[in-house]
């Protein structure tokens, strides 16, 4: 079975050895010690694949804990449908929040818009815009966005 040190793990996910190391300090990494005081890492295939869904569920947003227990779930010689489940879960979850965020960041935008535009008619020379005029060019805005 191959195995790999962290210097290799490093350059194949393109990480730092200092993110591995903060990984194992998390519990989602545990590779065996060998050497002087042990202070040499060997990592297993089964750690490797460990670290590349940690760094998988890292590119989809999640947590750690969340990543930590979605690993866990397939280290048990479980059936895999509750895996499964957990995982539609967990990313349904994270969709709902990411969806928040857009809608948040689309009116944010939108409001940036607005006073920008505002502020184009103001260096323009043109009368400032009365209020209702503000909402109604705010809401345009943000339904062309």
């Amino acid at each position: 079975m191959p195995t790999y040190t962290i210097t290799e793990l490093a350059r194949e996910f393109d990480i730092t050895p200092r993110a591995i190391r903060f990984y194992e300090d998390q519990g989602l990494l545990s590779p065996k010690r060998e050497g002087a005081g042990g202070r040499t890492r060997v990592y297993s295939a089964g750690e490797r694949t460990r670290l590349k869904l940690t760094l998988r569920g890292k590119r989809l947003g999640l947590s750690l804990s969340e990543i930590k227990a979605l690993v866990d779930m397939y280290e048990s010689p479980k059936d895999t449908a509750p895996q499964l489940k957990r995982f539609l879960a967990v990313l349904s979850q994270h969709r709902e929040t990411l969806e928040r965020q857009r809608e948040d960041i689309e009116v944010t935008l939108a409001e940036i818009a607005a006073h920008e535009e505002e502020c184009r008619r103001l260096l323009s020379g043109e009368k400032p815009l009365k209020a209702t005029e503000k909402k109604a060019a705010a809401r345009k805005l943000k339904d062309a966005a």
